[in-house]
């Protein structure tokens, strides 16, 4: 079973007070460039792979999607997503996406954010929503890029002139690493770039885009904090299909 951090109550007192947990996609920096990427959401089912608050899962309904699954490990979270949604054609569930079962071509398009690298076991889960796609289907999903993931110790290093680097090591080794984001403790699952586009490849599925985010010099200029995510990529943006059998 996955770690359910978010359900702990410091973490989620924590989570509840970033700015794409109060003011939802619009708080993300990243949803410009993930909006990009999706297709015409009229008439599909959806799966969102670790909907938290269910942002995603109203949007998509706003949009005019057919049926919404959202899909999460915290109870806190399911609840407060199942609070804040009236729409129907939406249900909520309780799942840990680690032993996650779904009907076979069950769904038009899968969309998960900032989840799957809390995932141990990253191949079977891709190979679960291969078999829940229809032919033809999308998958975008955004990770922690696996540059921002590896440090044993995360953080900027500071150098005597000032300039900031984000210092790498163990990049090559796969596997957990334990920070203190929110929370003590909070485990999170580095995988490499190339173990991340081969696993989705092995399972039948296409990439379609690959982005490596960064803001924008508007977002920059908005937002002068930003600048730092120009050093080095903290998001990695997936865009996939389904295309073999």
């Amino acid at each position: 079973m996955a770690q359910n951090i978010y359900d702990q109550a410091d973490f989620f007192t924590g989570y509840s007070r970033l700015g794409r947990s109060v003011h939802g996609l619009a708080g993300a920096a990243e949803w410009p460039a993930i909006r990009a990427l999706l297709p015409d959401l009229a008439g599909k089912r959806i799966v969102d792979l670790g909907c938290g608050f269910g942002w995603f899962v109203r949007w998509a309904k706003e949009q005019g999607a057919g049926e919404v699954l959202g899909l999460d490990l915290s109870e806190k979270m399911i609840a407060r997503a199942r609070a804040e949604t009236t729409a129907p054609g939406v249900d909520y569930r309780i799942a840990d996406l680690e032993q996650l079962e779904l009907p076979a071509a069950s769904f038009d398009f899968a969309y998960s954010s900032l989840a799957f690298h809390y995932i141990e076991d990253f191949g079977r889960l891709v190979r679960t929503v291969h078999r829940a796609l229809v032919p033809g289907a999308g998958f975008v999903f955004t990770v922690e890029h696996p540059i921002y993931m590896a440090p044993s110790r995360p953080g900027w290093s500071i150098g005597a002139d000032g300039q900031r680097t984000w210092p790498i090591d163990r990049y090559a080794v796969e596997g957990p690493r334990t920070t203190d984001w929110l929370a003590k403790g909070v485990v999170k699952q580095h995988r490499t770039l190339g173990t991340t586009v081969n696993t989705l490849i092995g399972s039948g599925f296409s990439i379609r885009h690959l982005q490596e985010w960064a803001p924008t010099p508007q977002q920059i200029a908005e937002v002068p904090d930003l600048a730092q995510e120009r050093d080095r990529p903290m998001i990695l943006i997936v865009s996939a299909e389904r295309t073999s059998p």
